[in-house]
């Protein structure tokens, strides 16, 4: 967080982030708006350099990125989001990093299964969905009276998307924590 948008602070930003997940060259597209921090020639340029492909939202429509408007959702209807303007940059940053940590640890997001994104991140969603799985399965056998239709599909989706074909899972198992 920063006092202005610019593209060098963008550039270092993505600069981290590659370094810090090991990001590989051509393995990664980012998508965002059409702001010019993110088509400045400093951020260009470092996305070139980076290997990581630039993909732009369309002029006008706020949804191409519907993974970044549901955070922001989320963030906006968080019970502690603030009411009134910062004091100060340093506020700012320690309560957005204060969120970010709540979102990526404790956030069970419902479009990666109740799972938080760290989990889902790390590889150890395929673990907990299976123990999931596991413990409907035996409590349908328990009290198989408790249950209409089957149990809730508890396996992992390799690849997560905004509003899937209902019944289609795009794993055809589990696989295990790389």
């Amino acid at each position: 967080m920063y006092e202005k948008e610019c593209s060098e602070y963008a550039s270092d930003i993505l600069e981290d982030v590659c370094r810090k997940e090991k990001i590989k060259k051509d393995k990664v597209i980012l998508h965002s708006d059409n702001g010019s921090p993110m088509k400045g020639a400093m951020m260009l340029s470092t996305l070139q350099r980076l290997g990581v492909v630039p993909s732009f939202s369309r002029p006008g429509i706020s949804n191409d990125n519907p993974y970044s408007e549901s955070l922001f959702r989320t963030l906006k209807y968080h019970p502690i989001y603030p009411f009134k303007p910062f004091e100060s940059v340093l506020e700012a940053r320690e309560w957005v990093a204060n969120f970010v940590s709540w979102y990526n640890n404790q956030h069970l997001h419902s479009g990666i299964k109740f799972v938080t994104p760290n989990q889902r991140h790390l590889g150890k969603d395929g673990k907990i969905l299976q123990k999931r799985m596991q413990v409907y399965e035996e409590a349908k056998k328990r009290n198989p009276h408790r249950w209409s239709r089957g149990i809730r599909n508890w396996k992992k989706d390799c690849e997560v998307h905004l509003n899937p074909e209902k019944g289609k899972s795009s794993c055809l198992e589990f696989r295990a924590a790389v």
